[in-house]
């Protein structure tokens, strides 16, 4: 969906918000906005807002188009978001996504506990505790509950209901809180590795600490953020728009008849998706990765290396066909086909084409790591002299180019093409211009109270968050990390914690902005790992906790600030104050079962971690990765990446990104009609090691449907894109998300037990695509 390419520069006079290859102009915009506060329901057929002059419904195109087609302006202030069902619902959900998100981390796969996943799992759950407790509105037991505050707060009225608008407020609040708290912090990587490696252990309590200021930090850098990271209508955010169009469907427009068939629509996606996928998963692994050439040559290395890639670095899965939506769908590695925008889908398509051909004469060697280093685990030089530099897997080191290419091409394409608007943007802010329409829905609903719910209910719900409460949970973590630092043994002194964090906030809105626009998230992690290299080199400790404050604390702002464009004032319109404290909690109770849990696994799993291979329950591959990415910038930064080194190429890539944006500008102003605007750099290099690791035959599907649902059904089927689109690809990507944490439990010995499917034509031993085997 071409939702995201750049504005054209033009007089202010005439200044486009076209974020495709048509042009609306601001009077466009505002007419269109007029439009929608008249027609508030997106779920019609047919809408005046969405026709052209000839009748004919024109396609998703800008931002306003997003922001009022495809996203319900729709809002309710008197629904609650503080009941029984929030905060028991939230705090299970947390607690389980906390647990299961760290024993995901010690899996020889690496799968994560998606948001998707706790949305449809906190709805079911929802229903079945509406049904459940008593509550004025329920009936279910035969007698009326009385009308007061405890009963309204157990159970305000329905989760869901087929007639009426049910309390969206609840399920998105429940969502947030549990997906804050999913998934396994950075700083359990740190203690994983100090325990396994180096036989470093801190104690409970700096742990703890150590974890929620490296969590809470990025909070409150976002949130000061947030003026202009999460309020302009041009930042998008692709990725959300499944998840808000489920919320939509499930929640509002209940009445209208096309909402019944939309939410018929999903749950049928939904079931036939969660039965398909037990075959490429577990019955036929073949329809992974259908190979044609390698079905015609069984014996060719060289065909492995090309059309391979069904099984886990097997090969680059040149036109292979890919049947499975784990690896196809978002939640798989992939962009995700149905919602991220054309452009950047077909930038990295290209770039995956020069990365194709790179990759096609590459070699790799392996080496110990301890060998070198002292017993304080520091460089041993006179160790060094004997063993020698490493060598990294050629694959690994034009990785590691491609990626700090894209760190520089960041920076370089958000100041050409957003720089103008971003500047706009904190003056229009400043100046209390309502420009985003959700953001003035909001203010209109709180406006339109009555002056009895006005001080029931409205004053509540959407004062916003003072700034100081964001600068209060900054400069708290700030304190926790400056104790921790130095009780924990990081090694790192005040000074590096402050440059760590100085690094975050520089590089948080050209982040944001790229992701924001594009779907792309640029990863710094490699540019925090150089510096700190460079200004504290020597060990690897001080590396991971330079890297813990200067890549989590970014990484942890942008994720505050995705979810504060869903939720606050934005998308599903939660209040600020609830979307704060869901927030906080969620990441302390994260952090605290992160601990925990890691603890109890390394105790029970030391030996099987500490292999190479693992168990095919058990694995330390994670922990591995980033020990390995430690001493090689920590303990040898200075020798294989300075100018003169054998990498010294990784580090001055990221100055050659710098210019890799400026010809295409260039380009664009000298020739507009050539589309050079709709180039993502960021991308376009980062995918030079796109094919690295992992099982790659999805790259030629995903291609394929990209062009299908962003181009064809965009331009072409413009009603059925805005009606099913989004909410297609939010069931295919729930739906494998449920099998695949049924089948890790169920055969896939997430249980402690293995089941093995027998071997037939569609499962042969071997590679799954019938490729010959490497070794």
């Amino acid at each position: 969906m071409a939702i995201v390419e750049p504005p054209q520069h033009v007089p202010d006079t005439e200044r486009s918000h076209s974020l495709g290859d048509e042009k609306y102009d601001e009077k466009h915009d505002k007419s269109s906005i007029q439009i929608v506060e008249a027609v508030t329901e997106v779920y019609d057929d047919v809408r005046a807002i969405d026709l052209d002059d000839n009748g004919k419904e024109r396609p998703i195109v800008t931002d306003v188009d997003v922001a009022t087609r495809l996203i319900s302006l729709e809002d309710d202030p008197t629904l609650p978001a503080f009941t029984f069902r929030m905060w028991f619902l939230g705090l299970g959900l947390s607690c389980f996504g906390a647990v299961l998100g760290q024993i995901f981390y010690f899996r020889p796969q690496t799968i994560s506990v998606s948001q998707l996943f706790l949305q449809i799992l906190a709805y079911i759950l929802g229903v079945a505790m509406q049904e459940i407790i008593p509550g004025p509105s329920n009936t279910r037991y035969g007698f009326k509950t009385p009308d007061n505050a405890f009963w309204r707060f157990m159970n305000p009225g329905p989760f869901t209901s087929p007639q009426t608008t049910s309390d969206l407020k609840e399920h998105v609040a429940i969502t947030i809180f549990a997906s804050t708290a999913g998934g396994s912090a950075l700083a359990i990587s740190i203690f994983a590795a100090d325990d396994l490696y180096y036989g470093i252990q801190p104690n409970a309590g700096v742990g703890i600490f150590t974890l929620i200021g490296s969590q809470l930090m990025g909070y409150g850098l976002g949130g000061v953020m947030r003026s202009f990271l999460v309020y302009p209508t041009y930042m998008v955010f692709p990725s959300l728009l499944p998840t808000v169009q489920l919320f939509d469907a499930l929640h509002r427009g209940k009445k209208i008849f096309l909402q019944k068939k939309r939410v018929r629509f999903f749950w049928a996606c939904f079931i036939a998706i969660f039965c398909w996928e037990w075959f490429p998963e577990f019955i036929a692994p073949t329809l992974t990765g259908i190979s044609i050439f390698c079905l015609a040559n069984r014996k060719s290395a060289w065909f492995t290396r090309i059309f391979g890639g069904a099984a886990g670095n097997e090969g680059l899965g040149v036109f292979a066909l890919c049947l499975d939506w784990n690896y196809v769908g978002s939640g798989g590695g992939s962009l995700g086909a149905l919602f991220t925008p054309l452009s950047t889908q077909l930038s990295l398509y290209f770039g995956t084409l020069i990365c194709i051909i790179a990759f096609c004469a590459l070699y790799a060697n392996n080496y110990d790591q301890l060998s070198i280093l002292d017993e304080n685990f520091r460089l041993d030089k006179a160790a060094l002299d004997v063993q020698g530099l490493p060598w990294f897997a050629s694959s690994q080191v034009l990785t590691k180019i491609g990626t700090n290419l894209s760190i520089g091409a960041t920076i370089t394409h958000v100041v050409l093409w957003y720089g103008r608007d971003i500047i706009e943007v904190i003056r229009r802010y400043r100046a209390g211009d309502n420009y985003d329409p959700h953001l003035a829905k909001m203010k209109e609903s709180f406006l339109s109270c009555s002056l009895r719910m006005i001080i029931e209910r409205c004053v509540q719900v959407y004062p916003e968050v003072p700034m100081w409460w964001y600068i209060a949970i900054f400069f708290g973590s700030f304190g926790m990390a400056m104790a921790t630092i130095y009780t924990g043994g990081s090694g790192m002194p005040w000074w590096g914690l402050i440059v760590g964090l100085l690094i975050s906030a520089v590089f948080l809105p050209f982040v944001v902005t790229v992701h924001a626009i594009t779907g792309f998230t640029t990863s710094m992690q490699n540019l925090v790992q150089i510096i700190g290299a460079s200004i504290m080199p020597g060990s690897p400790q001080t590396n991971m906790y330079f890297t813990l404050y200067g890549f989590n604390t970014l990484e942890q702002a942008l994720g505050l600030v995705r979810d504060l464009k869903m939720v606050q004032g934005q998308y599903t319109k939660l209040p600020p104050r609830v979307t704060f404290t869901v927030q906080a909690l969620g990441s302390v109770v994260g952090g605290l079962l992160n601990y925990v849990i890691m603890k109890v696994i390394i105790s029970s799993h030391r030996e099987i971690l500490l292999d190479v291979q693992g168990s095919n329950i058990w694995s330390g591959q994670q922990v591995q990765s980033f020990n390995a990415d430690a001493v090689s910038w920590g303990a040898l930064g200075n020798i294989l990446y300075a100018p003169s080194g054998r990498y010294g190429i990784v580090p001055f890539s990221i100055l050659i990104g710098l210019a890799v944006p400026v010809p295409f500008w260039i380009v664009h102003r000298f020739f507009p009609r050539l589309g050079a605007n709709h180039v993502v750099t960021p991308i376009l290099c980062w995918t030079l090691g796109y094919l690295s690791v992992g099982i790659n035959t999805s790259v030629f599907t995903t291609f394929l449907l990209a062009v299908f649902s962003q181009f064809y059904l965009r331009r072409y089927r413009p009603r059925w894109f805005r009606k099913y689109n989004f909410l297609l690809s939010a069931a295919l990507d729930g739906g494998t998300q449920v099998m695949v944490f049924v089948f890790t439990f169920a055969v896939g010995g997430g249980s402690g037990r293995v089941v093995n499917m027998p071997n037939w034509a569609l499962n042969p031993k071997g590679n799954p695509d019938y490729c010959a085997r490497l070794t």
